[in-house]
């Protein structure tokens, strides 16, 4: 029997509580319009669905229908907002395993499935709305490139759950053509091959990371400290660029920047 984690999903419900439902999803796919202080956000999250007409996609992957979907939420939301002055945040609440691996996806056009989400958050960044990913859970592969990564500004919880990489241990160790434990040994001296949060943290690309007490299912403590910390987020987006350049400054990521310069003295 498969199982999957619930995080996303409870931590979706905790945070829209009260909110006004998106309808015309998939059953794994939630958007809520609410409140967190004086910001208006809509709330975004892929969660499992056991009954995904996509068996690939039942355990909170990010396929076809979610690709698809998660674009169809920020669109709407940046139509919404077209003429209005102060953009709506989007709060991705990420707790994703994978993208949906299966030949019936590829088949039928995973990748653009996953690029219109890259695609519609990217526009909603650069349109003025505040994009805030939430890490409560695994954030891996595509599935994370497609909802979250393309955030102004991301917050992670600390817990030996929430983890971020390209791929999962295993796949990464077939690849590669080592074992696990090789695998995790590397990890301890080449921070990009890690997957805890410290790791991550260390190529600069978290806008600040949080301890809750019960990361699984939240207290109203944890939520306290969850929404204070996306309102100043959304508050620290609305006075900077719409473009990701503060994921630059860290100590490892100094070769990138290097890149970047040369790259710029040469076009």
């Amino acid at each position: 029997m498969s199982t999957y984690s619930t995080r996303g999903l409870n931590w979706f419900k905790a945070l829209s509580a009260g909110a006004a439902q998106v309808v015309g999803l998939p059953a794994s796919v939630k958007a809520a319009d609410g409140q967190l202080g004086e910001q208006t956000v809509r709330f975004l999250a892929v969660v499992a669905d056991p009954e995904n007409r996509f068996p690939r996609a039942q355990n909170g992957e990010v396929g076809l229908l979610e690709g698809w979907a998660l674009a169809k939420a920020v669109d709407a939301a940046i139509e919404r907002d077209r003429q209005s002055e102060h953009k709506r945040a989007l709060i991705a609440i990420v707790d994703v395993p994978s993208q949906a691996y299966g030949r019936r996806e590829e088949a039928l056009g995973i990748h653009q499935a996953l690029a219109g989400a890259v695609d519609s958050y990217a526009r909603a960044r650069l349109a003025g709305h505040p994009v805030i990913g939430l890490l409560v859970g695994k954030a891996m592969s595509g599935a994370f490139l497609a909802h979250g990564y393309q955030a102004n500004r991301l917050i992670a919880l600390r817990d030996p759950g929430v983890m971020v990489h390209a791929m999962g241990k295993a796949s990464a160790a077939r690849v590669t053509l080592r074992s696990v434990e090789e695998l995790e040994k590397l990890a301890a001296s080449v921070p990009p091959m890690a997957y805890d949060i410290d790791s991550y943290a260390s190529l600069g690309l978290l806008w600040e990371t949080l301890s809750v007490s019960q990361i699984e299912q939240p207290s109203e403590d944890d939520l306290t400290r969850v929404r204070d910390c996306l309102v100043a987020a959304i508050k620290d987006t609305r006075t900077g660029p719409s473009d990701l350049s503060s994921r630059l400054g860290a100590r490892n990521r100094a070769a990138s920047s290097k890149v970047r310069e040369l790259m710029r003295e040469q076009w």
